[in-house]
């Protein structure tokens, strides 16, 4: 590693000749990778996290380019007066679709809907009711006549009153399905509540939910028109509101540019802050420990001075981030949920490599060295511990590309070539500001007089074999209560709360309330392979018990495909005419018999143009044809993970007897299998990134005892980490699982660190060598915190998490850097196993 390392003297010499130059090319390539940068946007789809090749994301991309799958703007109108409610509803329709978007020169919305037309569905119900359903009601109306005869016989008694209850449960179960099916396919002619005080207007619009500006122009426009509308001259008490998952789209994606600005101005912030006040302290100590005949510089002069190490260390790192980010732009093109907050970790994170080797530089300066002189030291001596705690970082960072998880696989690429390039800069742009600042005489500096006699040191850590023992059954006891650890599968404990749409949401509850959510889709090839999938599905549903399957339906089953099929459901239909018009139930006043009376007038089949839009809409291609699809509805909600995960594995997959293999696509699907390929990567990760962690660590140490030494406070840290989850409760979920081979690339710097400063100095310097590099590694730790906790006063609960795993796992494996790991070394120096 020193041969390596020597390699870039001659480039680290070439800074005090020529630092204008240097710094002139870095931030010229700093200003090209910044024009990049700047066009990054982020992407909030979860279906984007995992890889395009993953056989449900690829049929969600086909739903949405058959189907759009785009989300309508709801608008609904509330007042005491439902006629006055309707009327608002129908102006309103009128003043939306002609409203315009001059970025587009085009209208907003292509439709909108507030009235079904029910009437066409109601005259022919029976001609969109499935076969199956059809028999159903057959059986029904014949044990309704058999039921009638009986009764109408003088010498029958009836023996079961018994058991009337099960006997009517029974007829209920025989047309409870056709009924279940008309109450869905045919709703009331407004969308509405119970008692009618709302009624709800969709419009669907032009452009996509992805272009955030037309989303924002779209509400503000909205926005301004309802404000120019007179709502009380309609009803006193009219209230509008809109909004829905449209809305909530926007508003996540505010939130989440509004958490990564207030993360990085906090976290930055903070960094700052906390490098002027230490640097200012560190360099007036060493300061008023030079000769006093040359300190000629007041308190103010290194008052007023306090930004420099900002500068210093800050330019270089701002350099590398433009370089990573704009790489990220040619490689990515997009920033996800959890890479979006990178720049304030990276910040954090790139920043300890220029605190060391400015840190090491005073040193040097402060004994009497050049300028010259004191830059090659730093890189010379501090360049070993720098590059190697980097290396193993951004390797430890570069596994987690080789996930198919692009959570992980995006984290990993950003932040590894962000290490990298952070290094780069500390080692060979930053000595170029030093000379350029010291030229200047921005760096106050006063070597060290000969009669300054340093404090004698402590030679031996105190309490070092009680800390041993303490730290290790503290470990120990996690181990054995680690299998309490536990994972958070409830997304909705992980996504952010906004007010506004749940208000909304309050406004507009009990609107068209049938139960059936987030349903998923399978688009099939032909209808032959329609009917064969329904079958599979169905057959599933009948053979488990514990089903989610709550309903399966396709429109081929409703509307006949072809003129056999529109034959055999007439013929039913004829069959069910007659026997309504059997003498025993024909005059019978009932509610059932009623709809089928209704509903069984079809003698000729229905044409395509007489169905309604409401009824055709979910199974309609942006083409305007009816698709082949399959929607199947799941029971109750998904939004606990497991529950989600079993939906999947019972309807993710469908074999059909021709070979073929369909998949399921919904966003619930999708989140499922994003767990589902976590859960099975995340050990993979962690134990690879160890081993790299590992490997790079001994290949500089080239000594076994030492590299473990070095991974003592990664390896407790880690422990103590899970201790303090344990403790408070704390659950991994997709987020802050990305964080764990972090810590473990990031864990590992502080021992690197004190390992190699301890070995350069000998046996019993550990105390001196935490007070040198010590403060080094607890202001480089202490930043890297600030730059993740940054993400504690995010509104995203999934971002705030990363940051409490960060925070909580970096500040263990300084703690046991400053505690644990000098007491161990002091127990072995105590037993003589130090060389």
């Amino acid at each position: 590693m020193t041969k390596f390392i020597r390699l870039f003297i001659p480039v680290v010499k070439l800074n005090s000749r020529r630092p204008f130059l240097v710094l002139a090319v870095a931030i010229s390539l700093a200003i090209v990778a910044g024009y990049f940068a700047s066009k990054l946007t982020v992407d909030t789809d979860i279906a984007n996290l995992l890889p395009e090749s993953n056989p449900n994301v690829q049929a969600l991309e086909k739903l949405q380019e058959t189907a759009g799958g785009e989300t309508e703007l709801e608008v609904a109108i509330k007042s005491p007066d439902f006629e006055a409610n309707v009327a608002m509803a129908e102006h309103l329709a009128e003043k939306s679709l002609e409203l315009r978007y001059p970025r587009y020169d085009d209208y907003f919305f292509s439709s909108a809907e507030f009235r079904r037309d029910t009437e066409v569905l109601q005259d022919n119900s029976l001609y969109i009711a499935t076969v199956d359903e059809l028999q159903a009601i057959k059986e029904y109306l014949q044990e309704e006549i058999d039921q009638a005869r009986e009764e109408a016989n003088p010498f029958f008694v009836d023996f079961s009153d018994d058991f009337e209850d099960e006997e009517v449960e029974e007829e209920e179960t025989d047309i409870s399905k056709y009924r279940e099916s008309y109450d869905n396919l045919i709703p009331s002619t407004y969308a509405t509540n119970k008692d009618s005080t709302v009624v709800m207007l969709k419009l669907y619009p032009k452009g996509s939910k992805s272009d955030i500006q037309y989303l924002e122009d779209m509400f503000e426009t909205y926005n301004d028109m309802l404000d120019g509308i007179d709502v009380a001259s309609y009803h006193p008490q009219m209230e509008i509101e809109f909004g829905g998952r449209l809305k909530r789209h926007l508003s996540e994606f505010e939130s989440i540019m509004n958490d990564v600005f207030n993360s990085f101005s906090l976290g930055i912030g903070s960094v700052i802050l906390l490098v002027m006040l230490y640097f200012f302290i560190k360099k007036y100590i060493h300061y008023k420990k030079g000769e006093k005949t040359r300190q000629r510089h007041s308190f103010w002069s290194h008052f007023i001075r306090m930004p420099i190490p900002v500068l210093v260390i800050g330019i270089p790192l701002l350099i590398s981030l433009m370089w990573t980010f704009g790489i990220t732009y040619l490689h990515i093109e997009v920033l996800n949920t959890m890479t979006s907050v990178l720049f304030v970790i990276l910040f954090g994170l790139g920043i300890d490599y220029g605190i060391h080797y400015y840190a090491r530089y005073i040193e040097y300066r402060s004994v009497g060295r050049s300028v010259e002189n004191s830059i090659v030291l730093a890189y010379d001596r501090t360049g070993s511990a720098i590059i190697v705690s980097a290396f193993t970082t951004a390797a430890a960072l570069f596994v987690l590309m080789f996930a198919d998880f692009r959570g992980f696989s995006e984290f990993g690429f950003i932040a590894g070539i962000g290490i990298l390039f952070a290094l780069i800069a500390m080692l060979f742009v930053l000595p170029s500001l030093l000379v350029i600042f010291e030229r200047w005489n921005w760096i106050l500096i006063n070597k060290i007089g000969d009669d300054f006699v340093p404090s004698k040191g402590i030679q031996k850590y105190p309490y070092a074999r009680s800390i041993v023992s303490v730290g290790l059954l503290v470990s120990i006891v996690v181990i054995i209560f680690s299998g309490n650890l536990r994972f958070e599968y409830q997304f909705g404990n992980l996504e952010p709360t906004f007010e506004e749409y749940e208000e909304f949401r309050e406004f507009v509850e009990g609107v068209d309330e049938n139960g059936r959510r987030n349903p998923a889709y399978i688009i099939a090839d032909s209808d032959e392979d329609v009917f064969e999938v329904v079958d599979s599905l169905r057959a599933r549903q009948d053979r488990n018990p514990e089903t989610l399957i709550n309903d399966v339906e396709a429109l081929q089953e409703r509307f006949p495909p072809n003129e056999k099929m529109e034959n055999e459901k007439l013929q039913h239909i004829a069959e069910i005419r007659e026997l309504l018009q059997n003498s025993f139930i024909r005059d019978q006043d009932d509610e059932n018999l009623e709809l089928l009376r209704r509903g069984s007038q079809t003698r000729e089949p229905l044409e395509e143009e007489e169905l309604p839009d409401f009824l055709k809409n979910r199974f309609m291609t942006q083409d305007g044809e009816i698709g082949k699809f399959v929607i199947i509805y799941p029971k109750g909600g998904l939004s606990d993970g497991l529950r989600s995960i079993a939906f999947k594995n019972q309807v993710g997959e469908v074999n059909i007897s021709s070979g073929k293999t369909y998949h399921a696509a919904s966003t619930s699907i999708v989140a499922a299998s994003m767990l589902d390929l976590m859960r099975t990567e995340s050990p993979y990760m962690v134990a690879a990134t160890f081993i790299v962690v590992f490997l790079f660590i001994w290949f500089s140490f080239r000594n076994f005892r030492w590299t473990l030494i070095a991974l003592i406070p990664l390896i407790i840290g880690l422990l103590w980490l899970f201790g303090v989850m344990l403790i408070f409760g704390l659950k991994f979920n997709f987020y802050n699982l990305v964080v764990l081979p972090a810590v473990l690339g990031i864990g590992c710097d502080n021992g690197v660190h004190l390992a190699h400063r301890y070995r350069d100095e000998g046996q019993k310097s550990m105390w001196d060598v935490l007070s040198s590099t010590g403060q080094h590694i607890t202001i480089g730790s202490f930043t890297t915190m600030m730059g993740f906790a940054g993400l504690l006063f995010t509104n995203h609960p999934g971002l705030q998490s990363i940051g409490i795993m960060a925070v909580v796992g970096i500040g263990m494996t300084l703690f046991t850097a400053l505690t644990f790991l000098p007491a161990m070394v002091q127990v072995l120096e105590d037993k003589d196993w130090m060389h």
